[in-house]
């Protein structure tokens, strides 16, 4: 596109919104904190649209077909890995594409056919959608390799008091403080949290440098950074766990999805096929 045409098309779209995108100055452009907010949200669509071409594409063409799989919890270890690995190993023909989002924006991306299952913890109040209980992963803690905390096998809830424990604002960061509030219920037996706008494998990195300490999944483990120590961690009942489920549309009618549901069911039997 010339770049005439591009700056015609933006004071377009400029105008037809009401505000700027861009400032521009004599040094080129740069996006206003409102363009900014509508920058990001046209990426998402765009990305979204991507993969609503490819799915369309896969059955225009009758390819082998497709799966998309939604999740916001680590791939570097445990059960959710060791499916996606076992269904490509059963089915290599099949393209598997993979989208971290948080829970939102997963949850939209279900309903307008853009993934055909998520992955996630806990409930999501989706209407006309099937759900399957998976698997349950325990909460550890992690910590600088020099916490006095380290030298305990188990660490309880109540051992974080007077700590700073670091957490993403993406899932499930916000879920990992709810269940902190949970377990200490007065607020004088809380730690101190603090919430970053960045990856878990950043968070890693700030309790490598001592800033703090954090709360993972057992499939974090995967993921190790060194100079960190990871501790179970219990109350009086024993440890804490998070439970896992699967979501998808009713009306999906896609077959690579029903291969997964079962290969899914045969790997976690204790729930019925969908509820």
């Amino acid at each position: 596109m010339q770049q005439s045409s591009l700056s015609r098309s933006i004071r377009q779209t400029e105008h037809y919104l009401g505000f700027t995108i861009f400032e521009r100055y004599s040094g080129g452009v740069r996006p206003t904190r409102a363009g900014r907010s509508v920058l990001r949200l046209a990426r998402t669509i765009l990305e979204d649209f991507d993969a609503l071409v490819a799915t369309a594409n896969s059955v225009r063409t009758s390819e082998t077909g497709r799966l998309a799989v939604g999740f916001c919890t680590s791939l570097s270890a445990g059960n959710l890995q060791a499916s996606l690995l076992e269904f490509k190993q059963r089915f290599p023909q099949i393209e598997l594409a993979t989208v971290e989002r948080s829970r939102t924006r997963l949850a939209t991306a279900l309903r307008n056919g853009v993934l055909d299952i998520l992955i996630v913890t806990g409930s999501l109040p989706l209407l006309e959608s099937e759900t399957m209980s998976l698997w349950g992963e325990r909460v550890l803690v992690v910590l600088p390799e020099d916490h006095p905390l380290t030298a305990r096998e188990t660490v309880y809830w109540t051992d974080l008091r007077g700590e700073t424990v670091l957490l993403s604002h993406y899932d499930p960061g916000r879920e990992f403080e709810d269940l902190l509030v949970s377990k200490l219920v007065s607020p004088e037996d809380r730690p101190k949290v603090e919430r970053h706008d960045v990856s878990r494998g950043i968070i890693k990195s700030l309790i490598s440098m001592n800033s703090g300490i954090s709360l993972v999944l057992e499939s974090d483990l995967g993921a190790n950074f060194a100079g960190l120590v990871y501790r179970e961690l219990r109350d009086g009942t024993g440890p804490s766990r998070f439970d896992f489920s699967a979501y998808w549309r009713a009306d999906n009618e896609n077959p690579v999805l029903a291969a997964f549901l079962k290969l899914l069911s045969e790997r976690y039997p204790s729930s019925p096929l969908g509820r």
